[in-house]
């Protein structure tokens, strides 16, 4: 490829993160103000039971769902980088995604004692379990639309999921319905009005007549996204570990929701980094596939110096103003400015991580990324539960930042590694026009 081609790919990507930036920031505030209505609305108890329905459910979700995501995002992607723009294999993405799917079902009526205990009730063990299974369409939608480039639709199907969300406790501080059961549902009805931009990602694919020159992929390379999607799948557990174990160890109630406030600041910028992180992972499939190792690179070390400068700035403005943000944005005192900006600094960890993860992904590195995710959250589970440090807001707060810290050092040490060789899974689920 010449310079002209490295130029409108790099400005494929500037518009897809833009117009990403703007859907998911959007929708970042928007659950932020799920969360600040929820406080004013509940009791301290009952907030804590509704933060830790949401960082089950997210768990789950990040970790079943989010492979599928991920290996229709860098499939399609790469397909289309080779001239192989129609006819995408969806068979066996569609059959993880299910299987994943049941996976999850009985690990949860297996387990339905212990939930319900968790949750307060049989009822939001249902909401659970109903919004898990409808999170399955959302991810594999947004899989399909990042592929393609599609961000405008990406956008729009995670704007509305926080929209509708959000109507939930809005209503109920209005005066029009009430109670934990009510704000709730509104976790559950996101998934399913995220489902409102399927039709347009339909209509734009029927709209393409099939290409029939596309070769099929045999059985082996199925194989290899079933290896890939468990790969994922690590790596998932890995990251949401590291944003909800600390909820998950402390007692339910009161203590988790300060606990889940205080990481409530480091959720919003993660969000809102899924714009770059949905379409840097297409794009550096794309580069991989064309342009060689100078734009991989150059692509990784722009996203890594725009952290750096975020989480500085986000560091200094909650030193400053997070206390009195928390206080009056979630009805919550007692915060230290000094602990916020750790745990701001440790979100620039973890952002810094998830950058170097999309190149590993797209270097068919997925394994070892996995590995490197699961030791961090290992090593930040055990610092939870001995207990270094009394206070558990503290504890968390320390903690979050030296595992994501350690954490973006060891990817950086396997993105300096390079690619696998040819015998990677992309080479594998690729075959070359």
């Amino acid at each position: 490829m010449g310079a002209e081609s490295e130029v409108a790919t790099q400005a494929g990507y500037g518009r897809g993160a833009r117009v990403l930036s703007v859907g998911i920031a959007t929708t970042g505030l928007v659950t932020f103000a799920y969360f600040s209505l929820a406080s004013y609305h509940l009791g301290r108890v009952e907030y804590g039971f509704i933060s830790t329905l949401w960082a089950m459910l997210f768990i789950t979700i990040s970790v079943i769902y989010r492979p599928v995501e991920q290996l229709l995002s860098r499939t399609i992607a790469d397909r289309r980088a080779r001239g192989l723009a129609e006819a995408h294999p969806l068979r066996g993405p569609v059959l993880i995604q299910a299987a994943f799917a049941g996976l999850f079902l009985a690990a949860a009526f297996a387990l339905r004692g212990t939930l319900e205990t968790a949750l307060g009730g049989s009822t939001l063990f249902w909401v659970l379990v109903a919004s898990a299974l409808a999170y399955a369409a959302s991810y594999f939608a947004r899989g399909y639309c990042a592929g393609h480039g599609w961000f405008g639709l990406y956008g729009g199907l995670v704007f509305f999921e926080a929209l509708a969300r959000v109507c939930f406790p809005l209503a109920a501080v209005l005066g029009l319905a009430s109670g934990r059961t009510w704000v709730a549902l509104g976790i559950l009805a996101a998934p399913v009005a995220s489902l409102a931009v399927v039709p347009f990602a339909v209509r734009r694919h029927a709209a393409r007549a099939p290409d029939p020159a596309a070769p099929a992929r045999d059985a082996a390379a199925a194989g290899q996204d079933g290896r890939f999607a468990v790969a994922v799948a690590g790596i998932g557990l890995g990251e949401q570990a590291l944003l909800n174990v600390a909820v998950l160890l402390v007692p339910a109630g009161d203590a988790a929701g300060v606990v889940f406030n205080a990481f409530l600041i480091t959720r919003i910028p993660l969000q809102l980094f899924q714009s770059v992180q949905t379409s840097l992972l297409p794009h550096l499939a794309g580069l991989e596939a064309t342009e060689g190792a100078a734009a991989f690179a150059r692509a990784i070390r722009t996203t890594l110096v725009a952290v750096a400068g975020f989480a500085l700035a986000v560091a200094v403005g909650l030193l400053v103003l997070g206390p009195f943000a928390l206080e009056l944005l979630l009805n919550r005192p007692g915060y230290s400015g000094l602990g916020l900006a750790a745990v701001a600094l440790g979100m620039g960890g973890h952002l810094a991580a998830a950058t170097l993860n999309q190149a590993a992904l797209a270097r068919g590195r997925a394994t070892a990324a996995a590995a490197l995710w699961l030791a961090a959250a290992t090593a930040f589970t055990a610092w939870m539960l001995l207990e270094p440090i009394g206070d558990a807001l503290v504890r968390a707060e320390v903690g979050y930042l030296g595992a994501t810290s350690a954490l973006a050092l060891a990817l950086y040490g396997l993105y300096r590694g390079g690619a696998v060789g040819s015998g990677s899974w992309e080479a594998a689920v690729t075959p070359r026009a």
